[in-house]
């Protein structure tokens, strides 16, 4: 890939309020070795210097004008305003080739905008937001971008001062840094997303992986623990996948019973919206996460338990929940708009419910399994087996799915396969 030497930054902010912090990061990605395309996000004044793209630009993106913008209601409509319209216009940069990476800074308004811009913007563009309120309970998984990259502003709340300038000088290097050296994703083979949950419990992508690139894929699997199911969402809703074998959907149980180890509402929904053709399974599904140092939740306490490590644990749910757990995944699925076959494994659906393991529970996944064969419903299509998810037999069942799908054209052929 020929290297990109002096990588084109856009730098996001309110350049009104904040115009020192981000003349400072200009002259950091200077000095770093980029150069800075300034986008202005004000809404009621005029940054001391000339942004290329101003607030003028920003509205206009959205559709608007910055008067419309400034009498709009209040502080949240207008922000929300420029976020259509900052999103809007980065995303024509990036499809025209017009930027590298980009960087924003911002307290909860500027985060809230640029949270926007990241998602709008492809995998492999770097992006970075720096935030008086990153990592923080405030922001939900659903509107973090895949491949974000985010640091704490401390000090940041009103000035230039020594404790921010450190925070912003690192950031400018390495949104530079990022922006010289990122490999953009390759498109030399169709891609499919594998989920699942490590290979202490749930075990297939040790198969599947390399039967799939023997065919012609690239095999990109995600670790279903939050974010990782929140990556998968944020790709399929772009159309990056030719196929999704959705095979780890506890995020979806955490996010119905209540847990924060989830990946927001739209899990299991995108890859279907997005016309993508989705072989499901529910691995894991009746265990419910946690974070293991909070201790086990009270509603949890009496449910069989096991310590992953010391940052996660789990809990199996009961047989009422996994009934409703159920008819929400059969909902989700019959809203796709292309091919789904879920794969329905009575044996068990992750290691540790097996006999004599910590989270054995026989009732409740015949509770589970019976609310499966009932709920789910034509056009997708049911595949029963008997055995267990970490099994030779689901392996099988999976791939033979995914052959028929790709012979009848249903999933675009694998490199190896397809025509010259």
């Amino acid at each position: 890939m020929p290297e990109i030497t002096q990588p084109r930054i856009l730098l996001i902010g309110t350049g009104d309020t904040k115009a020192d912090e981000l003349l400072f990061m200009s002259e950091c990605i200077a000095r770093a070795g980029g150069s800075t395309i300034m986008m202005d996000i004000s809404v009621l004044g005029d940054p001391p210097y000339q942004p290329a793209h101003d607030k003028h630009a920003v509205a206009s993106a959205a559709q608007t004008t910055i008067a419309a913008i400034a009498s709009s209601g209040d502080e949240n409509s207008a922000m929300s305003l420029m976020a259509i319209g900052a999103a809007n216009l980065a995303r024509e940069l990036a499809a025209r080739d017009a930027i590298d990476g980009v960087i924003a800074i911002g307290g909860t308004m500027g985060t809230d905008l640029a949270l926007d811009v990241a998602q709008a913007l492809p995998l492999g563009l770097p992006k970075l937001i720096v935030s008086t309120v990153a990592f923080s309970h405030l922001i939900p998984p659903e509107r973090v971008a895949a491949d974000l990259m985010m640091i704490l502003w401390a000090g940041g709340l009103y000035g230039l001062n020594g404790t921010c300038a450190a925070v912003l000088s690192q950031a400018c290097g390495a949104i530079v840094g990022a922006a010289k050296s990122a490999i953009k994703p390759s498109r030399d083979r169709p891609v499919v997303a594998i989920t699942s949950l490590g290979k202490s419990c749930l075990r297939y992508m040790v198969e599947l992986k390399p039967q799939l690139e023997q065919r012609g894929y690239e095999v990109v699997v995600f670790h279903t623990t939050g974010m990782g199911g929140r990556a998968m969402e944020s790709i399929a809703a772009q159309g990056g996948f030719a196929a999704v074998l959705d095979l780890s959907l506890q995020e979806v149980a955490n996010q119905l019973t209540g847990s924060v180890v989830n990946s927001g509402a739209d899990r299991l929904e995108n890859a279907g919206r997005a016309g993508i053709p989705q072989i499901v399974a529910p691995g894991a599904v009746d265990m419910v996460d946690f974070p293991a140092w909070l201790g086990i939740p009270n509603e949890l306490s009496d449910r069989p338990f096991h310590a992953h490590n010391r940052l996660l644990a789990s809990a199996t749910s009961g047989a009422a929940d996994r009934r409703r757990i159920a008819h929400a995944i059969a909902e989700k699925l019959a809203g796709a708009s292309a091919p789904v076959a879920f794969v329905l494994p009575a044996g068990g659906i992750q290691q540790w419910d097996r006999e004599g393991e910590a989270l054995h529970d026989p009732d409740a996944l015949a509770a589970f399994v019976d609310a499966m064969r009932s709920a789910v419903q034509p056009p997708v299509e049911l595949h029963e087996i008997k055995d267990h998810i970490n099994s030779a037999a689901f392996n099988e069942t999976v791939l033979g799915i995914f052959d028929r799908w790709v012979a009848a054209g249903i999933v675009r052929p694998g490199r190896a396969t397809a025509a010259a």
